[in-house]
């Protein structure tokens, strides 16, 4: 086929995970390292290499994190966008390539080049698609796509190009899934003209590609757990060995939790609270320290550490669904604490409320969005589904004064320091702080005004966890590291600690 193994088939690019989670507003390990380390006397090539290398690594990190961390991780042909240059270049050339194999088929005498050529890669295709041990159907494609014969058939003006199609198409139905049966079908189905039924034999043919590639996924995500995270923190221990100082980020933001330990413990003896002097923070509670700040990263402020880099899409969405939680869990407080004993105690309006605020704080962590005015509407419907609520129970409905200081209350959330606003948030800490110290006992016990959203709190707590987890797995010996230089050395932490694969990334607990 033409052009680097490019596919004729449509709009579909081949199978290529996104790597959307590398970028962001941070320059990659990769670009920074090509921008810092370039000089007038270095050889291009070896820069390029570098890079390249890099990039590579780069990716590799990412994939293979993706294939741990996300059950859900798929592969899907990628969609070129309509009117992109990409897009044209390769119709063009795709048109071409069909173009030419069309001018040959229908010569007098026929030509069977490109013919060939094609019928040569479906064969290839085919057997690399074939699981080991499938010996007797792997004979059986070599013996039909023999590709010696059919160019001495070819020679002669004997070769029968719509038997072999139909043979391939007959394999495909054998090889695919079961989701890929009525493309399947549709091949059988497709008219006489060789030239179109080649393109689509292409285009399903990818998306088998793919198919095989995320059924392998599945089937080794298991085996891939341990000897993955040893892969992840020896792919990134290559990064930093290419970008010395790579853990900059890392470092303040390590340095940062222990500083504010070191000054609520201060305070804490100022206060009185504590006789005598306290001992410093332990290394785990530093980085649980450390990790709760994750929860709360300003991504305005700076980008995440470097060994959080891969999972900012995943923190992003769990950051908004705290935030959105924490606050229907503050306008419901103000609610019952303002209206009190006619609207506690029924589950239909408390889901009702919940949805409807839900709703329209939806998109709240947006740079664009308006709170203040989104709390207004928020106010609005609530002041109205508690009217209808309370007059279908024969209550008198709010009065013009109670519905003005509600909305007042709920509005003035949008507020940093309003108190039921701090008050929730404080909670939060609390239970994400409880997580952190003992993720197996999954803390049952929600602390009090928190109970509204106790299963999203739950979910989103679970959601955090697991990539804590993961994160300490891996880059546990480079946390270490950072940590005992931190708190026992003047000298600042090495950017490539030396360490062991096997050792216990927690060893530092």
């Amino acid at each position: 086929m033409p052009l680097n193994h490019e596919r004729p088939g449509g709009e579909d690019r081949g199978a290529e995970p996104s790597t959307s989670g590398l970028g962001g507003s941070r320059e990659s390990i990769a670009g920074d390292h090509a921008a810092k380390n370039r000089s007038p006397s270095a050889s291009s090539s070896n820069t390029v290499d570098g890079v390249n290398e890099s990039t590579r690594d780069l990716f590799n990190l990412h994939f293979a994190h993706e294939i741990i961390v996300n059950p859900s991780f798929h592969l899907q042909p990628e969609l070129l966008p309509k009117g992109s240059l990409w897009k044209m270049v390769k119709d063009n050339l795709h048109k071409a390539y069909w173009d030419i194999l069309e001018s040959e088929l229908n010569g007098d005498p026929p030509e069977y080049g490109q013919a060939i050529r094609l019928l040569e890669e479906v064969r290839e295709i085919l057997l690399s698609m074939l699981r080991p041990g499938a010996n007797r159907l792997r004979a059986q494609i070599t013996e039909v796509l023999d590709m010696d014969l059919i160019r001495q058939q070819a020679d002669n003006d004997a070769v029968d190009i719509q038997g072999l199609a139909s043979y391939i198409i007959t394999i495909m139905g054998q090889m695919c899934s079961q989701n890929r049966d009525k493309d399947v079908e549709k091949l059988r189905q497709s008219p006489d003209d060789t030239v179109t039924l080649f393109k689509e034999i292409f285009r399903v043919l990818d998306l088998m590609k793919v198919d095989i590639v995320n059924f392998t996924i599945n089937d080794l995500r298991p085996v891939l757990m341990s000897p993955g995270v040893d892969f992840e923190r020896a792919t990134f221990q290559r990064l930093l060995d290419n970008k010395p100082g790579a853990l900059e980020i890392t470092t303040l933001w390590i340095k940062s939790a222990l500083e504010e330990l070191s000054s609520s413990n201060a305070k804490e003896q100022r206060d009185g609270q504590e006789k005598g002097p306290r001992p410093p923070p332990g290394p785990f509670q530093l980085l649980n320290a450390a990790f709760l700040r994750i929860l709360t990263w300003d991504y305005n402020k700076s980008p995440l550490p470097e060994t959080w880099m891969q999972d900012e899409k995943r923190l992003r969405e769990i950051q908004c669904q705290l935030r959105q939680g924490q606050a229907v869990n503050e306008v419901l407080l103000i609610i019952y604490s303002t209206i009190g004993g006619p609207v506690q105690g029924l589950p239909s309006l408390s889901f009702r409320l919940m949805w409807n605020i839900s709703v329209l704080l939806e998109g709240m962590h947006s740079p664009d969005f308006n709170l203040e005015r989104a709390l207004e509407s928020v106010s609005a419907q609530v002041c109205c589904d508690l009217n209808k609520s309370l007059t279908e129970r024969d209550y008198p409905p709010l009065t013009p004064a109670l519905q003005a200081t509600l909305t007042g209350q709920i509005c003035s959330i949008a507020r940093k320091d309003n108190p039921i606003r701090t008050l929730v948030e404080d909670r939060v800490q609390q239970y994400f702080t409880a997580l952190l110290c003992d993720p197996k006992s999954q803390v049952k016990q929600i602390p009090a005004g928190l109970s509204p959203i106790q299963i999203e709190l739950a979910s989103i707590g679970a959601k955090f966890i697991s990539l804590v987890n993961h994160n300490r797995r891996v880059y546990g010996p480079f946390y270490a590291d950072i940590i005992k230089k931190l708190m026992f050395s003047s000298s600042p932490p090495a950017a490539n600690p030396p360490q062991d694969t096997a050792q216990d990334p927690v060893s530092f607990k």
